[in-house]
């Protein structure tokens, strides 16, 4: 694992919270960057049929985010997910679902003896491969 990805603590606290507050739900939304630095997250409510398992954005809360990008002239770094039951490396499912390989993976797991977990996978051509979160 020989690249890395750089994050402020409070941002990823807000990630880690975010699935705190959710246990038996996947959460997801956006993680945006501007000039190349992670800036926020925008959360974005799964409609997933399934979300114990799952996660499918919500297309208006979608839209309207990346309005609110446009507009502060951000661009996605990263998709976020949490994985309440499993741990935090990307599913079949997830792997399968990638719409662009060029943006990140964050995944939070709660699933681990009460401790959170948060990686970051670059997922492309069918293979997920892993990031080194720095804070």
């Amino acid at each position: 694992m020989s690249a890395s990805i750089t994050l402020s603590r409070r941002l990823a606290s807000q990630l880690l919270h975010l699935a705190q507050i959710s246990p038996d739900a996947e959460v997801c939304g956006i993680v945006s960057q501007k000039n190349q630095q992670p800036q926020r997250c925008y959360p974005i409510k799964n409609i997933a049929s399934n979300p114990a398992t799952a996660f499918l954005f919500d297309p208006a809360e979608h839209i309207s985010t990346m309005k609110t990008l446009r507009e502060r002239g951000e661009e996605i770094l990263a998709i976020y997910h949490s994985h309440p039951s499993a741990p935090a490396t990307p599913s079949a499912l997830d792997v399968a679902n990638v719409a662009d390989e060029n943006v990140l993976h964050f995944i939070i797991s709660l699933s681990t003896k009460g401790i959170l977990e948060l990686r970051a996978f670059n997922i492309a051509q069918n293979q997920a491969t892993e990031l080194r979160i720095t804070l």
